[in-house]
């Protein structure tokens, strides 16, 4: 058995590892690179295996960098199952579509107005792409096995991180791989804790906040306190939020401020067509977090909901004080950008990222004090206030992760660390074979490891 890591490695994005076990081929996850241009670009090249080639797909969860490849696999030839839980399914359903029409008005607007190197300026792919992939998605709920290929089994266990966020446990004969996913927080306010580990005789773990503990801030109150600053100075708070997950757990916290009275009542607009059908998804899967109805339907009503164009050109030219959420959540592209461009040079405004930001995104540049970014060709000054929450993160922190690790039953025999930047990924090898003195690999894109039975 092989497992070949072809995404995620030395970087956050772009999750892909190829299980290969008696000439049969399972993908687990299929995401897109963000971030620096050079690994975006890496979104343009062909797979490093033949998609017609390939078994299956197992998803972990819907985020756009572990699923947002799936139409391209199925654009170049890929016809098997993609096994997914349930929710996930209903979450990819709106994200992946969406991430099409984006892509298409982006390259649309870069043709408009002559902003690309590019003649034309092309998408990576369509929405049709988007619909076709979604045809090839099969429901497999939390904790029912399914054989994925001839001689693969696998089965999906709670996550956290986000709704539907799964690990995966792929079983071939006698021998267990778990891949962690994207794992989440113990203590998250929506979404309950991982499930601990039954079996694994090898792991595949994200390292993505390996070297550092989540700050022990009230990112609630933090939040709250920039909301008032901003407001008593008349400005906008302006928060690029990822539509799944972020968007809910900020809706969340500030129906939560509202309702004790902690911040002005500001008009509060979602401005997001995916994060609005992300948060009715939500209300629909609430066995799956930990809210109640009541709380659940707050969180729904705590924002006005912009869908059409329209409605999103009047937000972008609203000067009165409010709080705006819109996607994407380290504002590389969405309707957040123009929202950026007409709210980031003024002083009186404020823009809050919620959680991590990867390096080379516009996010990451505004957190790390850039003070000009490039939007639609044009730089935009960076004037605004700017607030990080890193402890609203719906990852689990380096100890959150080794106390997950070592629920196993017995010491795995191989950890391996992906979705990591190579600082944060190396420290959590340190970690793990410091506390739990077992033997922990940081794979090279592109390598492949053979797995003994």
């Amino acid at each position: 058995m092989n497992l070949a890591f072809l995404g995620a490695t030395g970087t956050v994005t772009g999750s892909k590892t190829l299980v290969t076990h008696e000439g049969k081929q399972l993908l687990v996850d299929c995401g897109l690179f963000q971030g620096y241009k050079n690994l975006r670009l890496m979104n343009w090249e062909p797979f490093p295996f033949d998609p017609k080639q390939l078994d299956a797909v197992v998803l972990t969860h819907a985020h756009l960098d572990h699923s947002g490849a799936l139409p391209l696999l199925v654009k170049h030839g890929f016809r098997g199952p993609v096994f997914a839980t349930p929710s996930t399914i209903d979450v990819c359903g709106v994200l992946l579509p969406d991430s099409g029409r984006l892509l298409e008005e982006d390259a649309d607007y870069a043709n408009r107005h002559r902003i690309s190197k590019h003649e034309p300026a092309l998408p990576l792919y369509t929405e049709d792409d988007a619909k076709r992939a979604l045809r090839r998605l099969e429901p497999l709920p939390f904790e029912q096995c399914a054989d994925a290929a001839a001689g693969m089994g696998v089965r999906l266990r709670p996550a956290g991180h986000i709704l539907g966020a799964s690990s995966v446990e792929l079983t071939m004969n006698d021998t267990t791989v778990l891949f962690s996913g994207d794992l989440g927080r113990p203590d998250d306010s929506i979404m309950r804790a991982p499930s601990p580990i039954e079996r694994a005789d090898h792991v595949v773990v994200e390292s993505t906040y390996g070297d550092r503990l989540h700050d022990t801030q009230d990112g609630e109150a933090v939040l709250g306190e920039a909301i008032k600053r901003t407001a008593a100075r008349g400005g906008i708070v302006v928060i690029p939020a990822f539509a799944v997950g972020r968007a809910q757990s900020l809706l969340y916290a500030i129906y939560r401020l509202k309702a004790r009275a902690a911040i002005p009542d500001l008009p509060v607009f979602l401005n997001s067509p995916m994060a609005i059908d992300m948060t009715e998804i939500y209300h629909r899967h609430r066995a799956e977090h930990r809210l109640s109805v009541e709380e659940c339907i707050g969180m729904c009503t705590v924002a006005k909901m912009v869908r059409t164009v329209e409605e999103s050109r009047a937000l972008v030219a609203q000067r009165h004080p409010a709080i705006i959420v819109s996607a994407s959540g380290m504002a590389t592209g969405g309707r957040v950008l123009h929202h950026l461009k007409a709210l980031a040079p003024d002083r009186r405004n404020t823009i809050i990222f919620a959680g991590y930001q990867a390096g080379g995104t516009r996010g990451g540049r505004i957190v790390a004090g850039e003070r000009s970014i490039r939007i639609h060709g044009e730089e935009v000054a960076v004037n605004a206030e700017v607030v990080s929450l890193p402890g609203m993160s719906a990852h689990a922190d380096a100890q959150q992760i080794v106390q997950w690790l070592a629920t196993a039953p017995r010491p795995p025999r191989g950890i391996y660390l992906n979705h990591g930047e190579p600082g944060p990924a190396d420290a959590l090898r340190q970690r793990i074979e410091r506390e739990l003195s077992w033997p922990t690999t940081v794979p090279r894109l592109g390598q492949t490891v053979e797995i003994q039975p």
